[in-house]
């Protein structure tokens, strides 16, 4: 019994096993019968698509031309536009950097730094918030009333007024000569400044004093013209040490120096005539 039941499946299977060969090669003989009968169709639209694209050329061509003109011409007067102010940018560039010299550049920017450490001297830097916690679910718009506002300047008697005087004139002294040991002493004065915020303006800018017993919920807040006097004394820290580090200053060597006039010499011709002659 189970060698007949393995006669019947072997044929059942085989036959399975040929019939998607089957179907493939009817789909193939269909689609290839398809495409002949197709085939003619095809040229004729392909003849009479080349012939109308070729009608309309004719009918179009003469309205194209000028235009197809005037647009080509059009882009060589903007390219020739272009061209001739990239050229003046680049001599615009290479006039200014003549003129603004990474020198220069860093003394504008002490000079900058001097000039907001002295204007940060006149503006709020603290103040005391009443009733903070009753505010603290409403929007931003929407802020506590505020008591014992001072200026940055009270805090330590306008210390840091001639502090940035002192940094703007070294800003301007030197954007003049190469005097690396000014970027020293700006870097020392923005030292002093940070050490001063940080030491004096900080507490005392934390500190509510007699306001905690005069009003409930009263908390000391720190003002822009904390964080502004802040960053201008960080900027002549930062200012002082580039224009002393003059990373943009570079340095040529003997062997550089030569190396460059070897390049801008004007190089001998290959041959003169008197050796052209003798090979002649």
């Amino acid at each position: 019994m189970i060698a007949a039941s393995q006669r019947r499946i072997g044929p059942v299977l085989a036959k399975l096993a040929k019939r998607p060969a089957r179907w493939s090669r009817s789909v193939d003989r269909a689609a290839n019968r398809g495409l002949e009968r197709a085939h003619p169709a095809l040229l004729h639209a392909g003849r009479w698509s080349r012939a109308q694209a070729t009608r309309v050329s004719v009918w179009v061509g003469p309205w194209l031309r000028p235009l197809a003109a005037r647009f080509f011409r059009g882009l060589a007067v903007g390219e020739r536009w272009m061209r001739r102010a990239a050229g003046a940018a680049v001599r615009g560039a290479t006039r200014v950097s003549a003129i603004v010299t990474p020198q220069r550049a860093i003394g504008a920017v002490i000079v900058a730094a001097g000039v907001c450490l002295v204007a940060s001297q006149f503006l709020d830097y603290r103040a005391v918030e009443i009733g903070q916690p009753s505010y603290s679910g409403l929007s931003s718009i929407t802020r506590p009333p505020t008591t014992d506002v001072q200026t940055a300047g009270e805090a330590h008697a306008y210390l840091l007024v001639p502090l940035g005087l002192l940094a703007i004139l070294f800003g301007v002294l030197a954007t003049g000569r190469d005097r690396r040991r000014l970027g020293l002493i700006v870097a020392a004065l923005g030292l002093v400044a940070v050490a001063a915020i940080l030491l004096i303006d900080l507490p005392s800018g934390l500190d509510e004093g007699a306001q905690t017993s005069r009003f409930a919920g009263a908390t000391a807040v720190l003002e822009d013209g904390f964080y502004a006097e802040l960053a201008a004394a960080a900027g002549l820290v930062l200012a002082g040490l580039l224009y002393y580090a003059r990373p943009c200053r570079i340095r040529t060597n003997s062997s550089g120096r030569a190396a460059s006039a070897r390049r801008r010499r004007p190089r001998r011709p290959a041959s003169s005539r008197a050796t052209v002659a003798r090979r002649a």
